[in-house]
């Protein structure tokens, strides 16, 4: 069923970084639901390939002493939605990877193969963007890390080097810390589709409520890459909290994203989702955090 060359089981990291060194054409698989249908349509025919998928030491949610959030890039897309941490920090990313497919590609897939793909329309990347994630990875020449936003160098195209596997994901305490978020997604179907448009915000509100401390908003398939509207944001902070103040944010992020036609949908239309996406989101994120407009 599947035409590989050759796989070979990593026992660690270490041996996964030995192997990627040994073998530098070999592909990394961890759950498998990218790659191996890939491979059976014929796209990664005869490649060889590392199993990452057993590593334990890299899946899982913790807590750093300084209150980063640490995502093992094995941690599973059900085990992120269900995760205590997640719930009660970063609840905005449990619910965007309970929109990816089905419960079993949910089951399999995981936060790291998301990402490393460098697909705009991956359902965790616009929130990682937005929550200013940090991408840990291990190498020969030990542990690197890069803010997300210059892991991703073009569609399709992440900065993994030689040797490199992703590690982690690490959330920031200053990132979340008294941040609310909103996610949505558009797509053609309700369930078991690829977004035509992802919106993820956050916002962190004055100790009084009535004020935007800090607005946050990352888009996914608004460009070759997922990516912020800074507009929007620097407009909305320190302003007071007010459905103008939506309109306006909303508004705003046509300034900085660049959508392009489709056959999924066409430019206009994924500038008119994003406007309301934003507003809808921004609101929500406010009303979690306790405001009221």
């Amino acid at each position: 069923m599947y035409d590989m060359k050759a796989l070979y089981q990593a026992k660690s990291v270490r041996d996964a970084v030995a192997l990627r060194l040994e073998h530098p054409e070999a592909d990394i698989i961890a759950g498998g639901s990218d790659v191996l249908v890939q491979m059976r349509e014929g796209k990664r025919a005869g490649r060889e390939l590392i199993s990452i998928q057993g590593l334990d030491e890299i899946r899982g949610v913790t807590m750093e002493q300084d209150g980063t959030i640490r995502i093992g890039s094995l941690t599973s897309f059900s085990h992120i939605t269900r995760d205590p941490i997640i719930q009660k920090y970063i609840n905005v990313l449990g619910e965007a990877v309970d929109q990816v497919g089905g419960p079993q590609i949910r089951n399999i897939g995981t936060i790291g193969g998301n990402t490393c793909n460098g697909v705009t329309s991956a359902d965790s990347a616009s929130t990682l963007f937005a929550l200013d994630a940090i991408v840990e990875l291990t190498g020969p020449g030990g542990i690197r890390h890069l803010p997300i936003a210059d892991f991703y160098i073009r569609a399709g195209k992440v900065d993994i080097r030689e040797g490199e596997i992703q590690t982690g994901i690490l959330i920031p305490k200053e990132s979340y810390e008294d941040t609310c978020g909103n996610y949505i997604k558009y797509a053609m179907r309700r369930a078991m589709d690829i977004a035509t448009l992802g919106t993820s915000v956050n916002v962190k509100l004055s100790e009084d409520k009535k004020t935007v401390v800090r607005a946050r908003v990352a888009f996914g398939v608004a460009g070759p890459v997922p990516l912020r509207a800074k507009t929007a944001e620097a407009l909305a902070q320190g302003q007071p909290v007010s459905m103008e103040l939506a309109e306006k944010f909303a508004r705003a992020v046509k300034e900085d994203i660049n959508p392009r036609d489709s056959w999924r949908a066409a430019r206009d239309f994924r500038m008119h989702i994003a406007v309301e996406s934003a507003r809808r989101a921004f609101v929500e994120s406010v009303k979690l955090c306790g405001g009221v407009l």
